[in-house]
């Protein structure tokens, strides 16, 4: 998709808008369960362990900034995903966010190896002199 390059400055202050609603732990969470079905406030309470008041809050900042759908039946207020492409960038973003963490493990291996090979040299000197 082109978007013609006027509108960038107003797409880019949307993206930074929408990332800090991501930027909670919790309304990630909140959102990966809501990937295969709807749920009730009660649910999400539920599989969350989030008092009332906290759930309530984070679905209110969710449905404002357009992540979820709710409808109301009855007392019970239920939650979708708003956008299939919501549940695509969020995996997208863990796959990222693993990898960088299997470089990390890698690399400290790799100091960890190096490190002990130093130490064993040194030591090996030291028994020499």
């Amino acid at each position: 998709m082109t978007i013609p390059g006027g509108f960038m400055d107003s797409i880019y202050k949307l993206q930074a808008d929408i990332c800090k609603t991501f930027a909670n732990d919790k309304r990630l969470e909140i959102i990966n369960l809501l990937k295969e079905k709807e749920m009730s406030n009660s649910e999400l309470m539920q599989k969350t362990g989030l008092p009332k008041v906290n759930i309530s809050q984070h679905m209110h900042v969710l449905t404002e900034k357009g992540v979820v759908w709710a409808r109301r039946e009855g007392t019970q207020i239920y939650y979708r995903i708003a956008n299939p492409k919501i549940i695509q960038a969020c995996n997208l973003m863990r796959e990222v966010l693993v990898d960088q963490l299997v470089e990390k493990e890698k690399m400290t291996s790799r100091l960890i190896k190096a490190s002990n090979k130093k130490t064993k040299v040194k030591a090996k000197e030291e028994s020499v002199t």
